[in-house]
């Protein structure tokens, strides 16, 4: 449909709102008997006709009123005339202040013309006539009350009158006058009526007028406003209203919105939900960010802003006493604030119970500013001191050792720095024992940890020892069965000098002291180069195989260094005494790759790289029973020749070997 803008009428079209009429009223050529308008003001009245034969009219009410407007005398200021209410009088009200988005169309031959309208009126019935009743009413209570008045009434006696000078008006008085009521409503009466002339739907004056509501020239250089984009067109035709944003409530700065939290990136959701909270488990913190938050990328970014104690997050100093800032109590400056409040905070990492004195001794902070770090992270006590107030989250400690024992080196850096600040004493250094603390130690040092991994793995060594003395005793006792056990016994072909070592350094922690799940002392390392029993070798290969397989169909393309990671967290995952914790050597691993349907991919890596030789070595499934294995095969052909390749180039090397046109989403599915 084509939308042409009408120009003719522009600011003179209004749209009048009429009240719904009642049955004795119709609005129609007739009933229209006056009209006058305040163009300034867009004030408009009108005077209709009342269809007084009409059967729903009260004609007794209308007599009532009629004399109760005019008494009973007729004359010209009379306002009825026939002794009868026979019309009603509508005062106009502006319905919007703003109508420029509004306009009057008209649908013709597949044109839409529009013409924006210059006001919209809502006509309301005035009730006048009831003040001139009541004017009427008290002329004549004052006249029967005067009656006869005599001459010597009104020859009255001469009074003095003061006369006062007016003070020169200020310019506040001048605005407050000019903008009081009183004076608007004079300035209102001061612009005179406009007679209008009514003519009905039927009359030819009103058909001329009415074909300006077309647009008189349909060439495209008087409708320039329409030469717009979809989108301006309808910015123009609809624009944003301010007036609704600037009405929005403004929300306290002490109220967290969750949903406009949520739209911040998450090292900001973490810092703003800290320094509200102050002091959290890990595990409500999780619940607050909602589900799908990476739970590592939030320990990544909970270290910057928090510090563990007893196993919860505490908000670190800094965050709430930043630089240049002061206390509200004292006016110290924000670097002996955050020195005094770390002090609290390792204190409670020492004991579940700290004295508010003993703080204050050391500190030299005033009560009030001691007093809001205690309140930051601990409850008050009767007759015992402040309690940390949260209890000790054994599950956080047991699930994250290494960011444990990294906070713990952490804390150990900045007990230094206390010990140098307040010069420390022996009492102040060593922690009150604690019948609770002692059930739940705070940190389990990495030796302790190595040496119970240590038993673990001799206790399991020793049984696996003497199932293989009892296996090797019973086939000796035949000879046939000694000649099976020459069959059945593997022996490996490499010392373990001479065989490429696998780089776990990274993962001790994880595994405790064991290597690929051999222990690394020196007692254990027989049973690289020892005899195994031909059945525990056959289901050390399955236990093997079985990992690979799933591991691959899950990743697809892995590195050695990134599947050794891999195996030592499924070793981690297994109970003691697993035949998987016999020994398994680079090569045993690379070797089943190969036996499980993949590859070696020789990606030419730069010279350069600073990439380990174990991550350099890139293996990938070659077959997997999926529909887009011939599209990975090529991918990893072209990743042959070059490590580095442009999408544009991958996705025509794809629809030419696979004769098909791949879209976006199966190519992102593939390099995926």
């Amino acid at each position: 449909i084509d939308v042409f803008l009408a120009r003719s009428l522009l600011e003179k079209l209004y749209l009048f709102q009429y009240p719904i009429r009642p049955a004795s009223m119709t609005y129609d050529d007739v009933t229209h008997l006056s009209a006058k308008i305040k163009p300034k003001q867009q004030k408009v009245e009108l005077e209709m006709a009342i269809d007084t034969l009409n059967p729903n009219y009260c004609r007794s009410k209308g007599e009532q009123i009629a004399l109760n407007v005019d008494g009973t005398c007729t004359d010209e200021t009379s306002t009825y005339s026939s002794k009868l209410m026979d019309k009603q009088t509508f005062c106009s009200s502006q319905a919007a202040s703003n109508v420029s988005r509004y306009a009057a169309a008209v649908y013709k031959k597949g044109e839409l013309h529009l013409t924006p309208l210059h006001g919209i009126l809502q006509l309301r019935p005035s009730f006048t006539y009831l003040d001139k009743a009541d004017a009427k009413h008290r002329e004549r209570e004052a006249a029967n009350e005067g009656g006869d008045s005599s001459q010597d009434e009104a020859e009255d006696d001469v009074k003095q009158i003061t006369v006062r000078f007016s003070r020169p008006e200020t310019e506040q008085a001048r605005q407050r006058r000019v903008q009081s009521y009183e004076f608007l409503q004079k300035r209102q009466a001061e612009e005179h009526w406009v007679h209008l002339h009514y003519y009905g739907l039927k009359d030819s004056r009103s058909e001329h007028e009415r074909q300006y509501l077309f647009s008189q020239g349909h060439g495209l250089a008087e409708n320039t406003e329409l030469i717009k984009s979809p989108s301006e067109y309808l910015m123009m035709l609809m624009p944003p209203s301010v007036e609704e944003e600037n009405d929005k409530p403004m929300a306290p700065s002490n109220v967290l919105s969750m949903a406009q939290l949520r739209t911040l990136p998450l090292a900001d959701q973490i810092k703003i939900l800290m320094k509200n909270v102050k002091v959290m488990p890990f595990a409500n913190l999780m619940s607050l960010l909602g589900s799908g938050t990476d739970s590592t990328a939030v320990l990544r970014c909970i270290q910057q802003v928090a510090m563990l104690v007893q196993g919860n997050w505490v908000v670190k100093s800094d965050v709430l006493y930043p630089k240049d800032t002061s206390s509200p109590h004292s006016g110290v400056p924000a670097e002996v604030l955050c020195r005094g409040r770390d002090f609290v905070m390792w204190k409670f990492t020492q004991d579940r119970w700290v004295v508010r004195k003993e703080v204050a001794a050391v500190t030299k902070l005033c009560p009030e500013d001691v007093k809001d770090f205690l309140e930051h992270m601990s409850v008050a006590r009767i007759n015992k001191g402040w309690e940390f107030m949260l209890p000790y989250d054994e599950d956080f400690v047991k699930k994250h050792p290494d960011i444990v024992q990294r906070q713990h080196m952490l804390w150990m850096g900045i007990q230094a720095k206390l010990e140098k600040v307040y010069n420390l004493l022996k009492e102040h250094l060593t922690p009150k024992k604690q019948e609770a603390q002692s059930a739940h130690p705070l940190l389990v040092s990495g030796e302790q940890r190595v040496n119970m991994a240590k038993a673990k793995v001799k206790q399991n060594y020793g049984q696996l020892e003497k199932e293989f003395q009892k296996q090797k005793a019973e086939m000796k006792s035949n000879d046939t069965s000694a000649k099976m056990d020459v069959s059945n016994i593997r022996i490996k072909e490499e010392p373990v000098s001479d065989e490429e070592p696998m780089d776990t350094s990274a993962y001790e922690g994880m595994n405790n002291g064991i290597v690929n799940g051999l222990h690394a002392e020196e007692d254990s390392m027989d049973s690289l180069n020892g005899h195994l029993p031909g059945g525990c070798i056959d289901r050390v290969a399955q236990e093997l195989k079985a990992f690979v397989s799933s591991t691959f169909k899950k990743q697809f393309v892995l590195t050695l260094s990134e599947l050794k990671r891999l195996f030592n967290l499924h070793l981690a995952s297994l109970p003691p005494g697993h035949t998987l914790f016999s020994g398994i050597s680079d090569k045993m691993l690379q070797d089943m790759v190969l036996d499980t349907g993949c590859k070696q991919i020789l990606v030419p890596f730069p010279p350069q790289t600073a990439a380990s030789p174990d991550e350099l070595k890139v293996y990938a499934l070659w077959e997997a029973g999926d529909t887009y294995d011939q599209h990975r095969q090529v991918l990893l052909e072209i990743f042959s020749k070059n490590y580095r390749v442009r999408r544009n180039v991958i996705q025509n090397q794809l629809s030419q070997e696979c004769g098909e046109d791949l879209n976006k989403q199966e190519v992102d599915r593939v390099l995926k």
